[in-house]
């Protein structure tokens, strides 16, 4: 018997599979890959943070133990401090970095004192005393390290040493203390993994190349100009992954050279290295690509297959790079789909291709260069071997 209840659980049709519900898909699409993608940049942050935390609670506890129990310091506060401020210093620059606070103590301990002595104390001293210590700073180095630090410890200076005597001396050897324990609890007793620390940083910026060449590939077969735009700003949005990788491997590269625990990761560690210097080209020439692609749609200039086919291999190259590089292998398949994607691309000659699509031709074989010096081989080996692959396609079989 029907029943008027039942009009409420009725499921509405399904939307029609016309284009407007596929750019609705789409969007969906996109916001999910974006919210992954925030869910996994937020656990490996948190995995960093918490080997940080673990890393300055450690350091901190060992320098503030050497500089009462080992100097008799009464009150060691600046051993600690200096310890935390290495943790926290950016990776890969932390031995630097520690010189930096090093010398900036140093200069507001000198300033400091030493105007003090002449001015005496007050407001306005204070004040003077601060902004010479770190125009000093500037001149020594500029960075904004040694900046804190001398403007910080000329404070300390001039606000404390009427209470607190002899406030100089355990200042710098605190600062000494803390920076040198700080060094050896992150190179020795609890350095990163840097092969993790790459990988992980790589990860998502290699995947999103990939990603976007295929769809660029896929909006080539459909003629889609929306989403080879769309492919455009995807290409545009992997720069601030590109910059963390950069990041990541300056910081893996101060480990595995400083951490005798970590000098076994050198060799996998400059796979990482060669390939991350050369995928910033790689993917601002995939973006030129993307870019040729929609001015060809638009122009509604001749796209033979071969050219769609040449961007999937592109995207073959780059998977398989990655893959390559994690597993510690020489690079040759991903070279060999590089070398395909520019012999099947230059085909697009033989098949009457206008301007723009030429210049997509162009634009292959120069992701396919930087592709090639991702994987190791040497800027004049890889023209030659595009050259080579470009005359292959050319030659009659």
């Amino acid at each position: 018997m029907f029943s008027l209840r039942h009009l409420g659980h009725r499921r509405p049709p399904a939307l029609p599979a016309d284009p407007a519900t596929r750019r609705v898909d789409e969007i969906l699409a996109r916001w999910a890959d974006a919210s992954r993608t925030k869910v996994r940049d937020r656990i490996r942050q948190m995995e960093i943070n918490l080997m940080i935390a673990v890393q300055a609670g450690v350091a901190a506890a060992l320098s503030w133990g050497i500089a009462h129990e080992v100097l008799n310091t009464p009150q060691p506060v600046f051993a600690p401090a200096a310890a935390v401020g290495t943790i926290a210093s950016s990776t890969g620059q932390r031995l630097h970095r520690t010189v930096a606070l090093i010398a900036g103590v140093a200069v507001g301990i000198g300033v400091g004192d030493g105007l003090m002595l002449v001015a005496g104390r007050g407001p306005w001293q204070l004040g003077v005393i601060v902004t010479l210590a770190v125009i000093g700073a500037i001149l020594i180095s500029g960075r904004g390290v040694l900046l804190a630090q001398a403007g910080g410890t000329a404070v300390l200076i001039a606000a404390l040493s009427p209470t607190v005597g002899e406030l100089e001396y355990p200042r710098f050897v605190d600062a000494l203390i803390g920076g040198g324990v700080g060094l050896v609890v992150v190179l020795l007793l609890l350095p990163f993994n840097p092969r993790r620390i790459v990988q992980r940083a790589a990860s998502y910026p290699i995947e999103e190349l990939a990603r976007q060449l295929s769809l660029t590939a896929q909006a080539m077969r459909a003629r889609d100009a929306a989403a080879v735009g769309r492919a455009v700003d995807g290409f545009g949005a992997i720069e601030s992954d590109l910059v963390n990788l950069k990041a990541a491997v300056d910081g893996a590269k101060e480990v595995v050279q400083l951490a005798p625990a970590r000098w076994h990761r050198r060799q996998t560690l400059a796979l990482f290295t060669q390939g991350a210097e050369h995928m910033d080209n790689a993917v601002w020439s995939s973006r030129g690509l993307a870019r040729r692609v929609a001015s060809l749609i638009a122009d509604g200039e001749p796209l033979p297959d071969c050219l769609p086919v040449a961007v999937d291999r592109l995207a073959e190259a780059v998977r398989l790079l990655h893959d390559e590089f994690r597993h510690g292998r020489v690079p040759d398949e991903a070279r060999r789909r590089v070398l395909r994607a520019v012999h099947d691309a230059s085909q697009g000659y033989d098949h009457g291709v206008a301007l723009s699509g030429a210049a997509v031709v162009a634009q292959v074989r120069s992701a396919a260069l930087d592709l090639l010096q991702a994987t190791g081989v040497q800027r004049d080996d890889a023209n030659q071997l595009v050259r080579e692959a470009a005359r292959a396609a050319a030659t009659p079989t």
